[in-house]
């Protein structure tokens, strides 16, 4: 476990399975910003069995309270931006319970995740991305010690239009 002042990061337990099967087409859950239409639920437990979702590709970790309630996931894969493992960097994405939003646990997540990676990979940054009208998680990745790279015009197609996203990252040492 990985501990914060306000939340934790752990892996997933098979015991979350459930939970996160509920959460996969919850509109609610997902937000405006994270439902991209429905999505198969069966293969959760496949992909689990391979690699528990943590491997140096991809992983998914659950955000918890001190005392273990779960209040959300972050995920995060491999993008690279060049054929070399030295410009290999991670992309990550949070979601939380609707109720446990503006509460802070969002940055601290995001942070943790954060020095996670670089602790347990040589890369140079990590990086996130959001829609431009998503103010609250930019306001998130900003108190998390991100800086805004950009924005990717019309880079996410999600219900039924195109959205550009406000690219973050955060460098080694920041």
């Amino acid at each position: 476990m990985i501990k914060g002042e306000l939340v934790g990061l752990r892996p997933v337990l098979a015991a979350d399975l459930p939970l996160l099967e509920a959460w996969e087409n919850d509109v609610a859950v997902h937000g405006e910003y994270n439902m991209f239409g429905l999505r198969p639920v069966n293969g959760m437990a496949g992909d689990f069995g391979k690699s528990g979702f943590l491997d140096d590709q991809q992983g998914m970790l659950m955000v918890v309270k001190p005392d273990g309630e779960v209040v959300g996931a972050v995920s995060y894969h491999t993008v690279a931006y060049g054929p070399n493992s030295g410009s290999r960097t991670y992309n990550f994405g949070i979601s939380l319970l609707p109720e446990q939003r503006g509460k802070g646990y969002g940055s601290g997540a995001q942070r943790l995740l954060a020095a996670y990676l670089f602790d347990t990979y040589p890369i140079a940054r990590v990086e996130a991305s959001t829609d431009i009208t998503n103010v609250a998680e930019q306001r998130s990745l900003e108190k998390a010690g991100f800086t805004r790279d950009g924005v990717l015009r019309k880079a996410q197609w999600r219900s039924g239009a195109w959205h550009d996203l406000a690219v973050y990252s955060k460098l080694r040492g920041e």
